[in-house]
């Protein structure tokens, strides 16, 4: 498993969890400004980025929480923070309903049965001949344009970095295993579990959210009674690249005070403040 580790080991840890089909290059813009005060965790998924594409390897988000954890071991990590975005954000469910997770910021979160979408289901019915090159391409593509609400910001770059891993036989056959391990198993009936979360919870969405609209997040923060909600409006799926520049401080700030026990910082420059919406005393 690839992983960026950034940070002083000793203090406390943040783990970032990307979903499918990105990579650890989603929180480029998160790392450095966590380091300084964290022990950063990004890990390419298994099957994604920059980690091995094992033919024979589990690659649903409950075998997902297993390689985590075995990650995390390896390094002496026990009680984290985790930052979790689509897929990721529901192997952060599973991490956090298991133990060891202190702090929680879920960012277009997988959850309940509101997954897998219809664009993924449709690529799970395509005929092995089908399963080509230049189909994980167009897929892509469709992906991309349809999750960033901001197309300036869909630089070549940044479509390289997330197709690349996929690309050539092998990249094609881990591209489709990780499509077929969306499942929609392990979320469904949920509710209760969430609720026993007595970690602090953050739920940051993009308002236009085609894959997980903003009710899954209204959804979520009703069921976790320690969460508090922030819809970003011009955004869509890919909120860490539609908006790093307002959700990055937010996560961090948040963090720091609720994760690491320090006071919030004001008027500390590209800190933006968002209202939230949370729930009254006994709702």
């Amino acid at each position: 498993m690839a992983f960026i580790e950034e940070g002083d080991p000793e203090s406390p840890a943040v783990v970032f969890l990307h979903g499918f089909p990105t990579s650890s290059f989603l929180w480029r813009e998160f790392v450095p400004l966590f380091a300084p005060w964290t022990h950063v965790i990004a890990p390419d998924l298994l099957g994604c980025g920059g980690s091995g594409m094992p033919e024979k390897a589990e690659l649903h988000i409950r075998a997902q929480v297993g390689y985590i954890r075995e990650l995390l071991a390896g390094l002496g990590v026990d009680g984290f923070a985790v930052v979790g975005h689509g897929h990721g954000g529901g192997i952060a469910q599973l991490l956090a309903m298991e133990g060891g997770v202190e702090a929680l910021v879920l960012v277009d979160s997988i959850a309940f049965d509101a997954w897998p979408s219809q664009a993924t289901k449709a690529l799970q019915g395509q005929a092995p001949e089908e399963r080509r090159e230049d189909v994980v391409r167009e897929a892509f593509d469709a992906f991309l344009e349809r999750a960033m609400a901001k197309p300036e910001r869909l630089t070549e770059t940044l479509r390289d970095a997330y197709v690349v891993p996929f690309i050539g036989e092998e990249g094609v056959r881990a591209f489709f295993r990780g499509i077929d391990a969306a499942d929609g198993v392990g979320l469904t009936g949920t509710e209760d579990a969430l609720a026993e979360l007595d970690c602090p919870t953050l739920i940051l969405w993009g308002e236009d959210d085609p894959y997980l609209p903003v009710q899954v997040g209204e959804r979520l923060n009703d069921a976790i009674q320690t969460s508090s909600l922030a819809i970003l409006p011009g955004c869509s799926h890919l909120l860490p690249e539609d908006a790093p520049e307002t959700i990055a401080p937010l996560a961090f700030d948040y963090l720091r005070s609720k994760y690491l026990g320090r006071p919030h910082s004001h008027g500390e420059p590209g800190v933006v403040a968002i209202p939230l919406e949370r729930r009254p005393p006994g709702a």
